[in-house]
């Protein structure tokens, strides 16, 4: 009996002691609830985290806002030495309104280079016309021109390209040229032709470009003649990739960059509008 009732002391004891621990944890988490701190839940360890959980995926609306790396244009890099000549353009603004003049040379406003003998020469004409059409290439300051003939007249307006090849005829190196298109609505009368002419220089090959080309991707070349300062071969060669792939937007857009560069925006413009015309 007496060891009977020293257990049941034993045990109000024991409550006694444990009913004011109980009371400081419910009161301290009631403390914490009212200062916005959430209660502390157990941690889950092991695989059950993510089980029945499939991986992370983007949406397609993330994926769409990857930033594009836009794709870089030719830079022409104009020689250093020599004094700009000027690019002389024939016609007037009124006749085609659309342009200052109907008849553009495409070469730069100073003297453009090539390491080309027989070089292309490309011009552009706003609208077809029904006179006949003269090509003249003449020594700088020379009096008397060293080819003057005449050329078939565009079937559409647009760019239009002259090979020198086709005439025999070959650009010495180191020597200045001028180049001249003319239209000629009266024989004669001369006075009335409608001419523009631009300027070209043939230089040295350098044993540096060659490497570099041996290099380059033909849909590359452009790039690297536009860094040397060649215009006339940076141009010719964006045109004949244009020429075998004439709805390639990519290449018009290098041709039109290029055109910007030396001030023809018009005429680029024009020229991006007429994909598919292997013009």
């Amino acid at each position: 009996m007496k060891n009977a009732t020293a257990l049941a002391w034993i045990l109000i004891a024991g409550i006694s002691l444990l009913m004011p621990l109980s009371r400081v944890q419910s009161s301290d988490q009631t403390e914490r609830a009212k200062q916005g701190v959430k209660p502390e839940t157990p941690a889950i360890t092991g695989s059950q985290d993510f089980k029945g959980k499939k991986p992370f995926q983007p949406s397609e609306e993330a994926k769409k806002e990857v930033p594009v790396t836009p794709v870089s244009m030719p830079v022409y890099r104009p020689p250093l030495r020599g004094a700009p000549v000027g690019r002389i353009a024939g016609g007037s603004r009124g006749i085609f309104d659309e342009f200052p003049s109907m008849l553009v040379v495409l070469s730069p406003d100073h003297t453009g280079q090539t390491v080309q003998a027989q070089p292309f020469f490309y011009w552009f004409l706003a609208e077809t016309v029904p006179h006949p059409i003269e090509f003249t290439l003449i020594l700088d300051q020379a009096i008397y021109p060293i080819l003057e003939t005449r050329i078939p007249s565009p079937k559409q307006p647009g760019i239009q390209r002259i090979r020198l090849a086709d005439y025999d005829v070959s650009l010495q190196p180191g020597v200045n040229y001028k180049w001249f298109i003319a239209v000629v609505p009266d024989s004669d009368r001369r006075s009335k032709d409608i001419l523009a002419w631009g300027a070209v220089e043939r230089v040295e090959f350098t044993q540096e470009l060659r490497a570099k080309l041996a290099e380059t991707d033909r849909t590359r070349a452009a790039y690297t003649y536009a860094e040397a300062g060649l215009w006339y071969d940076a141009f010719s060669a964006v045109s004949s990739l244009i020429e075998t792939a004439p709805n390639d937007t990519l290449y018009r857009q290098q041709r039109a960059s290029l055109l910007e560069q030396v001030g023809l925006q018009q005429i680029a413009e024009y020229d991006l509008k007429r994909r598919g015309s292997g013009k």
